[in-house]
């Protein structure tokens, strides 16, 4: 079951592997990026992150979509996360209605991006990407830590 998918430009790294995994009470975190599926160096990197309680899979987002629409991923409490708004968007549409909640955690800054939290930048069409997925019914909101107060993208 999905319990939570997340946009991190960092991938998992700390606030990743510790906070979100025992707020989020998860066993699973499925690393879902293309460049990452097939890159030993990162993946390796990526290992290190890892929560040592926690089962870590790294798929292609179209390997994602297939797992997640075959019900292989039902066994498991999942966090998803994803390098962009882009990717996040391509597995919510590939999966129908199973993924409903979208947390906006990390996005670096790049040309042509608004500064829309200490940590999210975002371009005007990522912008748009997010508010039709909220109009569509999942659940969008910038958050970086638990602790933090959640934000949603102005209208």
């Amino acid at each position: 079951m999905i319990e939570f998918l997340r946009i991190d430009h960092r991938l998992l790294h700390g606030q990743v592997a510790v906070s979100w995994f025992n707020e989020l009470d998860v066993n699973t975190i499925l690393v879902a990026n293309d460049s990452v599926a097939g890159d030993d160096f990162r993946k390796s990197a990526i290992r290190l992150a890892k929560p040592e309680q926690a089962k870590l899979v790294m798929k292609s987002i179209d390997d994602s979509i297939s797992a997640i629409n075959s019900g292989a991923t039902d066994k498991y409490k999942l966090l998803i996360v994803v390098e962009s708004v882009a990717d996040a968007e391509k597995l919510i549409k590939g999966t129908g209605d199973k993924i409903t909640l979208l947390n906006v955690g990390g996005t670096k800054q790049r040309e042509g991006t608004k500064n829309y939290s200490k940590a999210v930048n975002l371009t005007d069409l990522e912008v748009d990407q997010l508010k039709t997925l909220s109009k569509s019914g999942v659940d969008v909101f910038i958050q970086q830590v638990p602790n933090e107060k959640k934000m949603i993208l102005p209208e």
